[in-house]
């Protein structure tokens, strides 16, 4: 039987900042330019899950997108719209916020989930900006 994939598009917007505790403030904005504001900033994301599998034969669905649009509801946005992700957002404490960071935090929220509604998980596309994706596989 043929494989489909699927893609569900979600939006967050969330504040970040990019910086080592341990580099002064110099350093920081060497490395990590504006994105190290002492006063953070913040992005209107778009996330685009894509899962893979079989089509149901009675639905023709690979999973039902208004399932998956929950999941992603549930585990992600509800924790991070909103929200300062180096300060409120328990998987992402710890982490640098880049936007490959996120990307992989992602992932480690919904994969297994996903397996529950008769899907894999094949992609995370984390969208930042109007010029700068990530996309990320599990690898």
């Amino acid at each position: 039987m043929p494989i489909c994939y699927i893609t569900r598009r979600e939006r967050f917007s969330a504040a970040h900042k990019l910086a080592k505790a341990e580099w002064d403030e110099e350093k920081n904005y060497e490395v990590f330019g504006k994105c190290a504001n002492p006063n953070w900033h913040g992005h209107n994301y778009e996330l685009y899950v894509t899962v893979k599998g079989q089509t149901e034969p009675s639905t023709g669905f690979v999973v039902d997108l208004s399932d998956l649009g929950d999941l992603i509801k549930e585990k992600v946005i509800s924790k991070i719209d909103h929200k300062n992700m180096n300060l409120d957002v328990d998987f992402m404490k710890g982490k640098m916020t880049s936007t490959e960071n996120i990307a992989i935090a992602i992932w480690e929220q919904i994969c297994d989930p996903i397996k529950a509604l008769g899907a894999e998980l094949h992609k995370i596309k984390l969208q930042e900006t109007e010029n700068n994706y990530v996309e990320y596989y599990g690898e």
